[in-house]
C-alpha cells in the first residue's frame, strides 16, 4: 500500500524541497478527494465588509472578525503592539515566499528586486506589513481588505516611501474584488498571496477559489496559517492571549525565565494577543488545507513550519508544521 502511494505521488512530479511531512499530506488529500468538504465550509452566512461600521457588501468573512480587527488598526506599525508576532515573523516568512516565487517564476533571489515584473495580489493585506517589503522587491502589488481602517493606515504608511507608494490599495474582500477583475487576463495577477486571514473566515474553501482565481493559469499563491493542533491551541491561544497576561506581570526581573516560557509557548516575542484573537476551530489542519488548494486548482508543491528561539530572538523554517506553516502552490493551466 505504501510503495502505491509513493508510486503515485511520484507520478505528480511534485518539486517538494523543504517538508517532508507533505507527502503524507498530499495522501491524506487524495484519500479524501472524493469525499465532501461541508466541514471545511460553511453557508453563505456573516458576509460584511466593516465600512463606517455598515454592512455594504458580502464576502465569506465573519462580521466580528472584521469588528476585531478594525478595533486595533491603529496599531499595524507598532511593532511591540498586538500585531508584534506578524512583524517578528515577517523576514522569514518573506524569505520562503522570495525563495518559492524566484524558483518558480526563473527569477534571481540573489538580486535587489527579485520580483521585478511580476503582479503579486496580498489579500488581508491589513496595514501593508507584507505588502510594502513586496513593492522594494520589486513587484506591482496590490493590497486588498475588508477594513477600511487597515486600509486607510496602509496607504497613509506606503506614502511615506516612494518605493511603496505606487501600492494600490482597494477596500473589499476577495470574492468582490474578483467580481471586478472577472474574464479580464490583464487584471490576473504573478502570486495571490493570504497571510493570517483563513482562519477568520466563513467558507475557507470559497475563499480559496476566489484567491486562486486572482492568479493568472500557471501563476503562484502562497498562504500562511495556523495547524488545528493541540499544541496550537495551548500555544496561540492559551498562552499568546491569556498566560501572557499574567506573564508581563509576575516575570519581571527574571527575563530569562520569561523568555524561556516564550520559547515553550511560542510567543514569539511575548507579545500578549487580545482575548478572542483566534479560535481554535476556525484552523485547518494542513491535509485540509492541501484538499482546499486542489479543489481550487491549485497544486501544494511546498510546505514549511515556523519555529521560535529564544536564544536569537528570531523565527526560522522548519520542517515542524504542528503551529505555525505556510504553504506554496501553483494553479493548473501553465
Amino acid at each position: 500500500m505504501a510503495l502505491k502511494l509513493l508510486s503515485k505521488l511520484r507520478n505528480q512530479n511534485l518539486q517538494i524541497t523543504r517538508n517532508r511531512n507533505l507527502h503524507r499530506l498530499l495522501d491524506a488529500a487524495r484519500f479524501f478527494s472524493e469525499q465532501p468538504v461541508s466541514n471545511l465550509s460553511t453557508p453563505d452566512d456573516s458576509k460584511f465588509i466593516i465600512k463606517n461600521k455598515q454592512q455594504t457588501t458580502t464576502s465569506s468573512l465573519k462580521q466580528h472578525e472584521l469588528a476585531k480587527f478594525a478595533a486595533i488598526s491603529d496599531t499595524w506599525w507598532d511593532s511591540e503592539g498586538p500585531f508584534k508576532p506578524l512583524h517578528n515573523m515577517n523576514p522569514t516568512r518573506l524569505a520562503f515566499i522570495r525563495s518559492t516565487l524566484c524558483r518558480h517564476f526563473s527569477k534571481d533571489p540573489n538580486c535587489a528586486r527579485p520580483f521585478e515584473g511580476l503582479k503579486i495580489v496580498d489579500v488581508g493585506c491589513g496595514g501593508g506589513i507584507l505588502s510594502e517589503p513586496l513593492a522594494r522587491m520589486g513587484a506591482t502589488v496590490t493590497g486588498v481588505d475588508a477594513v477600511e481602517k487597515n486600509i486607510n493606515v496602509a496607504r497613509i504608511h506606503a506614502d511615506l516611501d516612494p518605493e511603496t507608494s505606487t501600492i494600490e490599495y482597494c477596500c473589499t474582500t476577495a470574492a468582490s474584488y474578483l467580481a471586478e477583475v472577472a474574464g479580464i487576463i490583464e487584471r490576473l495577477y504573478s502570486a495571490s498571496l493570504m497571510k493570517k486571514v483563513i482562519e477568520h473566515v466563513a467558507a475557507p474553501a470559497e475563499f480559496c477559489k476566489s484567491l486562486a482565481a486572482l492568479a493568472y493559469p500557471g501563476g503562484a499563491t502562497v498562504i500562511s496559517t495556523i495547524n488545528r493542533s493541540m499544541r496550537a491551541y495551548a500555544t496561540a491561544i492559551v498562552a499568546a492571549e491569556y498566560l501572557l497576561h499574567w506573564q508581563r506581570t509576575l516575570c519581571l526581573g527574571i527575563s530569562s525565565a520569561c523568555n524561556l516560557l516564550i520559547a515553550v509557548v511560542g510567543g514569539g516575542g511575548g507579545v500578549k494577543l487580545p482575548k478572542g484573537t483566534h479560535q481554535w476551530s476556525s484552523f485547518l489542519t494542513p491535509e485540509e488545507l492541501v484538499l482546499i488548494l486542489q479543489r481550487a486548482s491549485i497544486n501544494v508543491k511546498e510546505m514549511a513550519g515556523f519555529v521560535y528561539s529564544p536564544l536569537t530572538g528570531r523565527w526560522s523554517l522548519s520542517d515542524d508544521i504542528s503551529v505555525n506553516f505556510i504553504a506554496y502552490g501553483t494553479k493548473d493551466g501553465q
